[in-house]
């Protein structure tokens, strides 16, 4: 099915704008080292980033479960910690959680100065978190020479800005901006996830010689796990903001709406517009349900609070059936049962949270979030054995294969595999975040580009397919479907200008920093170059 190559993972757009397609593809599965370890990198970093939202909130807000929301945020940090461990031995492991430990310190400092207020406590917590983020990108390029220290401190400086912005947003009762922080916060770390992972199959070939943690199967598993993470995380958060009554459910409770959207437009992508809509119908009443407990329980109804786990239950089983329906390789039965396991934690999660017992209540939260990756993992394995061809075959795209493109900062020159180009404008940097013209890179590899005037869009367009861009959003869309950018696009010189960390991170593309003559080399995986000028 043509459809299936939308947004739910990157590879659409890989094939799109930048990253290389290979002319032999080789089989590729859902699992194996480096799948896994990119599954597992993403699943500890993007729960960091919600907990330490959480956490944040929790703090500003003086509530009875602060310590253990920070605790969950710990025991995350001990994972971390662990994985680090399993590549980089015990040492390497102690170095890391001191720290990675520090900037969640710092955090902490900040919200506690926010609080009381105090201006300069604000500012020392910022400093400190600079600090961090350079002491933390020195210890990733000293384990790994194919980490560059420049872009790992860039990317941690995106880190700590979502989550400032996240808390200031809230703190400021904007709940609206705090929430798309939140997602954005979460969505970046998984790409940073994605990035560590290639750095350390690279580094130890012998461990991860299952080829690229980033295929196009790899990619389903990894975007299903996301969204699918984010729903367990969002809707346990949004029952206590419900129980609490707090001014921020509707906010919170919209981003959980959102999450739907998502995964309803990666169904509608797989299986057309009235598989989607219907799973819709089936996913959205759940979230209605666990509502209807909420409010039951806030009325101490014992009758309703029953009924809601009674249409919980009928829930699942229609659930269940829409997938075995669609993935002929699951089993009704064992996806009712992971369901039932789905709606236990929520509800274990929010029962706990009731009772006061927060030790128990934030436990339960990390399980269900935990739960959701094997789910996601099984789903991606069964489509992909579905659609063999859209995973498993050569890739026949009529973009050309691109293996080097390089360019400098305040330079009009652009290659591409040696055949040069010369622009009409110039890379910059703005705001530490270097930003190239979008057009040059696009018909450089073949694609063909599109002026909106209408709504002041970029249009990038390679047979069916089409990726959107709009000036001064943080976003893009493929086919319709919304990527996070973290960066806003910017007309200079009346070219669309995008930034450069949001190309390589989404492709998977090595970069190197040249600071003798600020230029940037974009290089295939396979085909690194290795420089001692390059940093």
């Amino acid at each position: 099915m043509k459809g299936i190559r939308a947004k739910l993972s990157t590879l659409l757009l890989t094939l799109l704008l930048l990253v290389p397609t290979m002319a032999n593809a080789h089989t590729v599965s859902t699992t194996g080292p480096s799948p896994d370890l990119r599954s597992a990198l993403g699943r500890l970093l993007g729960e960091h980033a919600i907990l330490a939202v959480v956490a944040m909130q929790k703090g500003i807000d003086g509530a009875p479960d602060f310590r253990k929301a920070a605790n969950a945020l710990n025991q995350n940090t001990d994972d971390l910690t662990v994985a680090i461990a399993s590549v980089y031995g015990k040492d390497g492991a102690a170095a890391f959680k001191t720290i990675w430990s520090s900037h969640i310190g710092y955090f902490v400092d900040y919200v506690k100065a926010t609080a009381a207020k105090d201006e300069a406590g604000t500012k020392k917590a910022i400093a400190d978190l600079e600090a961090y983020r350079m002491e933390q990108a020195k210890f990733f390029a000293d384990a790994n020479p194919y980490f560059d220290e420049s872009i790992i401190a860039s990317e941690l400086k995106h880190h700590i800005d979502h989550l400032l912005s996240a808390f200031n947003n809230y703190a400021n009762k904007n709940y609206t901006a705090a929430y798309k922080d939140a997602q954005t916060a979460y969505t970046h770390m998984f790409a940073t996830g994605d990035a560590l992972a290639a750095g350390i199959a690279k580094q130890f070939p012998s461990q991860y010689s299952d080829a690229s943690s980033t295929n196009p199967a790899s990619d389903l598993r990894s975007a299903l796990e996301q969204k699918l993470g984010e729903h367990a995380l969002l809707a346990v958060f949004a029952m206590q903001k419900g129980i609490d009554g707090k001014a921020d459910f509707a906010d919170i409770a919209a981003s959980l709406n959102r999450n739907t959207d998502d995964i309803t437009a990666a169904v509608a992508s797989m299986y057309g517009k009235e598989a989607g809509e219907a799973f819709k119908t089936i996913w959205s009443s759940h979230i209605g349900y666990f509502v209807d407990y909420v409010k039951a329980m806030a009325a101490k109804d014992e009758a309703a609070a029953a009924k809601a786990v009674h249409q919980l239950e009928q829930y699942r089983m229609e659930q269940a059936k829409f997938f075995a329906g669609a993935i002929p390789s699951l089993s009704e039965q064992t996806l009712a049962e992971g369901l039932k396991m789905h709606i236990g934690h929520l509800l274990d999660a929010f029962n706990a949270y009731v009772a006061k017992d927060y030790a128990k209540a934030y436990a339960d939260v990390r399980t269900a979030y935990s739960h959701m990756f094997p789910t996601g993992a099984a789903l991606a394995a069964g489509i992909a054995a579905q659609f063999p061809e859209q995973f498993h075959t050569a890739n026949t795209s009529s973009v050309p294969s691109v293996q080097k493109v390089w360019f400098q900062v305040k330079s009009n020159l652009l290659t591409i595999d040696g055949s040069k180009t010369t622009m009409d404008t110039m890379p910059f940097v703005n705001q530490g975040t270097t930003y190239i013209p979008l057009r040059y890179l696009a018909e450089g590899i073949g694609a063909k580009v599109v002026w909106d005037a209408s709504d002041d869009s970029v249009w990038i367009i390679a047979g069916e397919n089409k990726a959107e861009f709009w000036l001064g959003a943080d976003f893009m869309e493929m086919n319709g479907q919304r990527i996070e950018i973290g960066d806003p696009i910017i007309m200079k010189d009346n070219r669309t200008q995008v930034p450069v960390r949001f190309i390589a991170a989404l492709f998977g593309w090595d970069v190197r920093y040249n600071t003798t003559d600020w230029s940037i080399t974009l290089t295939k995986a396979m085909a690194m170059e290795a420089s001692s000028n390059h940093h």
